[in-house]
């Protein structure tokens, strides 16, 4: 089922849009663009994680080499600094297998639909 979760222009780039659909609180972010919804809850330790930050990440690379990359595609816990992929929920370079829920997201006529089926 599709919710409605408000207007486009209600939210900043890269800041969350916090809301409450269907009694599960979403955050829902633009980012270059695109919009993405995610469950405000960590799976580590339950952590507001909208909350965090919109970021980038060090990538593995060589010995002595640091590379910074995936910026405005990484989610990071305000609490313990966990990081996960903001497109597919993922943990970030194998920490654990647990992942943030998301939901797909559109925009029609300037309006945000969360999938929650």
């Amino acid at each position: 089922m599709a919710y409605c979760a408000g207007e486009l222009s209600q939210i900043s780039e890269k800041e969350a849009f916090i809301t409450d659909l269907n009694g599960i609180s979403v955050g829902i972010f633009l980012i270059n663009g695109k919009v993405y919804a995610v469950r405000n809850a960590c799976p580590h330790k339950l952590a507001p994680i909208c909350e965090g930050t919109v970021c980038g990440t060090m990538i593995p690379s060589r010995p002595s080499e640091f590379v910074f990359g995936l910026e405005g595609k990484v989610l990071k816990c305000p609490w313990h600094g966990w990081e996960f992929s903001l497109e597919t929920g993922e943990a970030l370079f194998g920490i654990s297998n647990r992942k943030v829920k998301t939901y797909p997201a559109e925009v029609k006529g300037g309006m945000i639909y969360i999938e929650m089926g």
